[in-house]
């Protein structure tokens, strides 16, 4: 089995930081891609940021100059350094994961958090 376990959502205030961790455990064999997408009140859920294995990130317009996403391949860990957080951030965050599991012969499959909050106020 995979698990991922998000950490570090909580209250704070515009304009403060908050960095978001997400670390997968179990049978890995490998992991590609990992993100974070996050879903507000009323609203869908959407990419926040992915970063590749190789480095390559990519950014909601949103987010671009504020967000950072860095990950730790030996700790299958990635984070997400959030800076100059904004009242309309306040979302609940989810971690994903392209994770190729030893238990399986399918290939790479998403594997999701359980869901940290963020919520900021103005």
């Amino acid at each position: 089995q995979v698990r991922l376990v998000e950490s570090g959502g909580g209250l704070v205030q515009a304009g403060g930081s908050l960095r978001l961790s997400c670390t997968a455990s179990g049978n890995i064999a490998s992991i590609s891609g990992m993100g974070w997408y996050r879903q507000a009140p009323g609203k869908q859920r959407e990419l926040a940021a992915y970063i590749a294995r190789g480095g390559y990130t990519n950014y909601a317009d949103s987010v671009k100059a504020r967000f950072t996403i860095s990950r730790d391949n030996a700790k299958n860990t990635v984070y997400l350094q959030m800076n100059s957080l904004k009242p309309e951030d306040k979302a609940v965050y989810y971690c994903i994961s392209e994770i190729l599991s030893y238990s399986t012969t399918t290939g790479y499959s998403e594997y999701w958090g359980q869901g940290t909050q963020v919520t900021v106020s103005s």
